[in-house]
């Protein structure tokens, strides 16, 4: 039988997610195979089982919980390794009918989600991809034909995983370089993805709760304003070092903006 490991981390306020979550996976996710389910939480609400692992991990400052997600996955790296396939979840999605065995992978093994925002943009210039060259999650402005969301990907195991480690080592050195790139690993998701053939999901797979989309949901987004919002689904004051991230964040924005008016108004001179 097919094995499949999912990972899940939820932090904070976030286990308010995974009752609904992971009755959802079990009755909807590729149902005929043997699921496994990762939990990085700090909760104590969240029982574990025979296919439900906890794995605890501690809350961190925003944006950490999703910029060091691959390596927060590396840490049971010899665990997944046993899985034929491997997909990472947010904690507010929610599979609405039935997925099979047509997601997954054929070709380079990866299996990603088209961003419900920006599903039909043709224009790489509009796509929110990293335009800043000093980091390792930079797309040049004549490229990329997609842009995917962070939130839902997954691939054969060993594949999965080793994108994974690419992608930890990219966002290190880009930390230890003062960078974050500007949507944090899926910017590098998206890098990495540039010149491969994953398998395209549509964004019914990525469908935000209250939006109107030419798909019929298949994975719901919910949307964190109906419990409570981000900050308090975090759980999280702001500490020291997340105020000086803030004031790095901001001022990385400011030094892209710039660099990003240069390069355009080159491009539009040629």
């Amino acid at each position: 039988m097919m094995r499949i490991a999912l990972l899940y981390i939820c932090t904070g306020a976030y286990d308010i997610f995974w009752k609904d979550f992971y009755s959802s996976a079990e009755r909807y996710f590729i149902s005929d195979a043997e699921r496994h389910y990762y939990v990085f939480t700090d909760s104590h609400k969240i029982e574990g089982s025979e296919r439900v692992h906890i794995r605890f991990q501690e809350p961190l400052a925003w944006p950490y919980p999703t910029l060091y997600r691959f390596k927060i996955f590396n840490t049971i790296a010899d665990e997944l390794k046993h899985f034929d396939y491997v997909f990472f979840t947010n904690a507010n999605l929610l599979f609405k009918k039935e997925i099979g065995t047509e997601i997954l992978p054929v070709d380079e093994g990866l299996c990603v989600t088209l961003h419900p925002g920006y599903y039909s943009e043709t224009d790489p210039l509009k796509l929110p991809l990293e335009r800043n060259p000093d980091s390792l999650a930079y797309v040049g402005f004549n490229e990329g034909r997609h842009y995917f969301m962070g939130g839902f990907n997954g691939g054969r195991g060993a594949d999965f995983m080793a994108m994974s480690r690419q992608l930890e080592t990219n966002i290190d050195r880009d930390e230890r370089n003062g960078i974050i790139a500007v949507w944090h690993d899926e910017s590098h998701l998206n890098k990495y993805l540039l010149n491969r053939h994953p398998k395209i999901l549509d964004p019914s797979f990525g469908y935000p709760d209250g939006w109107d989309l030419p798909f019929e949901p298949s994975v719901i987004i919910r949307d964190k304003n109906h419990f409570g919002g981000h900050d308090r689904l975090r759980n999280l004051a702001p500490a020291g070092r997340e105020v000086k991230l803030r004031r790095n964040i901001l001022d990385g924005m400011a030094r892209l903006a710039k660099k990003t008016i240069k390069v355009a108004i080159k491009i539009l001179r040629r």
